[in-house]
């Protein structure tokens, strides 16, 4: 692969990751514009895409090449399941799906572009927003040399193209064939484990999405009366079989059980959430979201931990945990911090191995029971019936050695300000 770039406005070989959209469609044509030999890239991470049609597409445009990679075995398995194993939220509340994404989408790019002897990479991320840096962060840990075409921070392509109206004259001029609609101003980003839904009217936060703007999940308000009930079964955290307990159903294959959660969570209206977060760049926004599946998922593998981790190693993986929730929010998935927490997480989830029973229901998660042939919880000992072997008295004496701090602490309040108070 080159070392460097060849001079502007020559040719050089590329290869853009695309969606098929508006943004990169136009992207595809003016990189040809410039001289640029592009090759098509569409990773199918389960966003609901007709890829024929796109692929066709991209050749209409002019591209030399077009790849279409089914990743999502790879996505599920191998990055979904890792997260759910940390119970990673970032900010407490969002699930990571496009963040989670982008690490499987650059690989695979940047095996294309060996590939096919590519000088570049290309993407068609806003100079705003997160997925620049998780893309690039990506492309540069994995092939250090590898030139990098962003056209959303390039003035020449910014400036031509100061908004939507300007890019679809550009795309009727080519006679690349989009499909827009005033009626949703809003923009979305879909894959096996979320979409998302940000920009035009959600981008004042006191405005209420309109009900037809949720894509997957349906309203609670309009879910099945009857609920319905599952077990989920873990083996070192990861999620080995799916049990509907209505019908008899059971999955085992690791993506088609999270396919399976995915439309049971849609049709019970779980899983939407609607948050302002701080992006990376230092930029709030507001974004919706819809994780049917992954919602159900860690649900049941938080409550199975209480069951199956240590107090402590739960403590130390639940910091750990905020703190990977960041480094891949970020983009720093290629790190060697996101491989050591991720390490430990893994440690840590050796015995969390049971089954747990859910009910869902309009819009909830309601867990109803759970068991582990490697269960710390001992019922003698928790019982208030019987003493289980565990001597009430000796709480005196705990109870009276956690004092001690306790007490030199309002002594020196006292001293300081007059009041233990």
């Amino acid at each position: 692969m080159a070392s460097s770039a060849p001079a502007p406005g020559s040719k050089g070989r590329v290869v853009l990751a695309y969606s098929g959209g508006l943004d990169t469609s136009c992207i595809l044509a003016w990189l040809i514009e410039k001289g640029y030999d592009v090759v098509a890239y569409m990773a199918n991470i389960g966003q609901e895409e007709d890829f024929e049609a796109a692929r066709l597409k991209a050749l209409k445009i002019g591209a030399s090449k077009v790849y279409i990679e089914d990743l999502r075995k790879e996505f599920v398995e191998g990055v979904v399941y890792s997260a759910i194993q940390a119970n990673a939220l970032y900010e407490g509340v969002y699930y990571l799906g496009t963040s989670l994404a982008r690490p499987v989408i650059t690989k695979t790019q940047i095996e294309i572009a060996r590939r096919e002897n590519c000088n570049f990479v290309s993407h068609g991320c806003t100079g705003k927003g997160n997925d620049q840096v998780r893309f690039e962060l990506g492309y540069l840990a994995l092939e250090p040399t590898i030139q990098i075409i962003a056209p959303w921070r390039i003035p020449e392509f910014f400036e031509r193209f100061p908004g939507r109206s300007a890019l679809l004259e550009y795309a009727a001029s080519k006679g690349i064939p989009v499909f827009q609609t005033a009626a949703k101003p809003w923009s979305t980003d879909e894959n096996l484990f979320h979409i998302s839904y940000e920009a035009g009217i959600l981008e004042d936060p006191n405005i209420t999405p309109p009900k037809d703007m949720w894509k997957l999940i349906t309203d609670p308000e309009d879910a099945p009366n009857t609920p319905e009930r599952i077990t989920i079964e873990f083996k070192k955290g990861k999620p080995v079989a799916v049990r509907n307990l209505d019908d008899g159903k059971v999955i085992t294959d690791g993506l088609e059980q999270f396919l399976y959660l995915n439309a049971l969570g849609r049709k019970h209206g779980i899983g939407r959430i609607d948050i302002v977060e701080n992006r990376f760049i230092g930029i709030k926004s507001r974004g919706c979201y819809e994780t049917p599946g992954g919602t159900i998922l860690r649900a049941a593998h938080v409550d199975l931990e209480g069951l199956t981790l240590d107090r402590e190693v739960r403590r130390l993986r639940d910091q750990y945990s905020q703190r990977l929730a960041e480094i891949i929010y970020n983009g720093f998935w290629f790190s060697p911090e996101r491989e050591f927490i991720m390490t430990s997480v893994e440690q840590s989830q050796q015995n969390v191995e049971g089954l747990v029973k859910l009910k869902l229901y309009k819009g909830n998660v309601i867990i109803e029971g759970r068991s582990s042939p490697l269960s710390l919880y001992d019922d003698k000992i928790a019982s208030m019936d019987v003493a289980g072997g565990f001597n009430p008295s000796d709480s005196e004496g705990f109870i009276r050695i956690n004092a001690i701090r306790l007490k030199a602490f309002v002594a020196q309040k006292k001293a300081a300000t007059g009041s233990g108070f």
